[in-house]
């Protein structure tokens, strides 16, 4: 049994009735994918697979959080994932992608879905992830503090506030979604 075998959803056994799958994502599971950007977790995977005439249409329902280092003090933090997502499949002779469709080899009949999962996580992720105001290790702020540059007369541009050391910007909570290029030659590999 390959590592990753519990996340192949055999499309050809699917008609037109919807099936759905659910995934508990933990820490586990982040540590067989072996990416450096989440290794620790609790996520809840939805996956709805509908067929409809000759494509596969599987909607992506994740909720709940990753463990990162915080952007600011470096100390982990809980980063909420809350995240939906819609992949068009369909049968090909190979693996590949074509006009926002995957394709996945006929013989085989099925998808894996584990790397898409650890993708849409990751696109998930907001560029900047901070704790909550007040939450930050209170040692490390103290020691960034003081090793800032100040310059007299200048105070505004070394305010704490403007720095991010006391609060927080509005955008430290919003997440940007960002276009990911997946790399399907890694997909087809998957079980390896």
């Amino acid at each position: 049994m390959s590592k990753f075998e519990l996340y192949n959803i055999v499309l050809k056994d699917i008609t037109n009735e919807k099936r759905i799958y659910e995934f508990d994502l933990d820490d586990v599971y982040f540590k067989k994918i072996d990416s450096p950007e989440v290794q620790r977790g609790s996520v809840q995977a939805k996956v709805t697979v509908q067929k409809k005439a000759s494509v596969y249409k599987l909607d992506f329902d994740l909720n709940g959080f990753v463990i990162l280092p915080c952007t600011r003090c470096l100390e982990d933090m809980n980063q909420q994932i809350h995240y939906k997502e819609s992949l068009d499949v369909k049968f090909g002779s190979k693996f590949s992608e074509e006009n926002d469709i995957v394709i996945v080899p006929e013989a085989e009949g099925a998808i894996n879905v584990a790397w898409f999962l650890y993708e849409f996580i990751v696109l998930n992720i907001p560029v900047k992830h901070v704790h909550a105001p007040g939450e930050c290790d209170k040692s490390m702020i103290n020691k960034l503090k003081k090793h800032l540059p100040s310059s007299k007369g200048n105070d505004e541009e070394n305010d704490d506030t403007t720095l991010g050391l006391d609060e927080m910007e509005e955008d430290d909570f919003s997440t940007h979604n960002q276009f990911i290029d997946l790399d399907f030659d890694n997909l087809q590999n998957i079980d390896n």
